[in-house]
């Protein structure tokens, strides 16, 4: 096995129980050490786990994307992260098997879709991770409205919260709402319907989520981790009390975000008849 930086371990993962039961990698990542759960199984199909230096990500053969993507921010990394320039440089994951993975063909003209870090490249505290986080199993096709407007907006100002309260747990993901999903790319990367990001303060012992729909006039919303794990079939934090899961922490508005958003207009395709099937295997949520 190949190893870059303190950790890198892969489990393929076959039912949804092996991700609390097995992974005992990187779990600084998450709350007691526990990573999120699949409550619905089929998202657990083809997926594979990868510890990096500063981030956790769970990658799907069936979406060929990241189905989440774990970090713990914090005073001391992301000051760390300030001094270190962005310039990672985007590549397929081949960690992964080859079948599963995602290529740059798949995102170049794809209709005004960008490759969306779900762990920001932002928060990496050094080159090592921050090229570790440009892997594209930690991406998912992304609307350049959405990526360069107030989904970076969210991103900075979660940053500026773990600077306050001394750290956060956040976990990142796409989420794929009704059966009209579409895909881009030769390898037919799934287009999520939504990104949402949750986060939990163990200091004010509060968590909550952002979620916003992928589209070319994104719409985002605050929720609580209980409905954000009715609409993703993903228990981002099973350490946590029910009480904390259901109350929803107040979550700061997104920051100003320094990018213009592009007016491309989004176009979308239709997948084929084979992923029509392997969408409903994926258990598309309402």
């Amino acid at each position: 096995m190949k190893i870059l930086g303190a950790f890198i371990i892969l489990l393929t993962l076959s039912v949804p129980g092996l991700a609390a039961a097995q992974i005992v990698a990187c779990p600084q990542f998450f709350p007691s050490g526990r990573p999120p759960i699949f409550l619905n199984p089929r998202l657990s199909q083809r997926t594979t786990f990868l510890c990096n230096d500063a981030y956790a990500v769970i990658a799907s053969g069936v979406t060929h994307g990241a189905i989440w993507s774990a970090e713990h921010p914090s005073v001391d990394s992301l000051a760390a992260a300030r001094q270190t320039p962005r310039q990672g440089v985007f590549h397929p994951e081949d960690r992964l098997p080859e079948a599963d993975q995602a290529q740059l063909e798949d995102y170049r003209r794809s209709g005004g879709y960008d490759r969306g870090h779900m762990t920001p490249s932002g928060d990496m505290p050094d080159a090592q991770a921050q090229q570790q986080s440009f892997s594209l199993a930690n991406m998912v096709p992304q609307t350049s409205n959405l990526n360069r407007g107030i989904w970076e907006g969210i991103e900075s100002s979660v940053r500026d919260l773990a600077v306050r309260e001394g750290d956060l747990y956040v976990v990142t993901g796409p989420a794929f709402r009704g059966s009209e999903i579409h895909a881009i790319g030769m390898d037919s990367v799934l287009v999520p319907t939504d990104i949402w990001k949750a986060i939990y303060d163990p200091a004010a012992g509060t968590a909550g989520a952002y979620i916003c729909t992928n589209t070319a006039s994104p719409q985002c919303s605050a929720i609580s981790v209980a409905r954000l794990a009715e609409i993703t079939g993903i228990d981002p934090f099973p350490a946590l009390s029910i009480r904390a899961k259901q109350v929803a922490m107040q979550l700061p508005g997104p920051n100003s975000s320094p990018y213009t958003g592009s007016s491309k207009h989004t176009r979308h395709r239709r997948p084929p008849n084979l992923l029509v099937q392997i969408i409903r295997q994926l258990g598309a949520t309402p």
